[in-house]
């Protein structure tokens, strides 16, 4: 995979997508002095290189009473049983990220459910009867006051 040149222009117009994404190009040409075209020309460049990939819609999930966040590491019997417990996580809804990672654990992910009944039930009933999981561990999350990418 190779790196992608941007110049100041590019980051510009990319901080401001990642501020709203639904910004329009004439506002974002306006705003930079430069034409609504320059601007659809950019992003389309951006979206060829890989730099932008799709369009995403941000949901609070304590709005929709989902209460319980946390972060669950598991340790795989095999290191080769690496792609088959993805594709098994990968089935439940409560699992929002996943991380291939080194150290104590194989794989870290995020779970979030609406209760901590409910996380009891993902934990024993889904995530530790994957029979190629030897261990879990969980983390509770208290709390999320930095979420946010990269700036550029």
């Amino acid at each position: 995979m190779q790196n992608f040149q941007i110049d100041n222009l590019d980051k510009m117009i990319l901080n401001a997508l990642l501020d709203d994404a639904r910004i329009p190009y004439a506002e974002l040409g306006k705003r930079f002095k430069v034409s609504p075209a320059t601007i659809h020309v950019r992003i389309e460049k951006m979206r060829s290189a890989g730099i932008i990939v799709g369009t995403r819609l941000a949901i609070e999930p304590k709005r929709l009473g989902y209460d319980v966040s946390c972060y669950v590491g598991i340790t795989l019997n095999n290191a080769g049983d690496y792609p088959e417990v993805v594709k098994r996580l990968e089935a439940f809804d409560e699992v929002v990220e996943a991380y291939y990672t080194t150290g104590k654990f194989s794989i870290f992910i995020k779970v979030i459910c609406h209760s901590i009944d409910e996380l009891q039930w993902v934990l024993i009933g889904k995530i530790q009867s994957i029979e190629k999981i030897r261990d879990t561990e969980t983390f509770m999350s208290l709390q999320n006051p930095i979420q946010r990418t990269i700036k550029i």
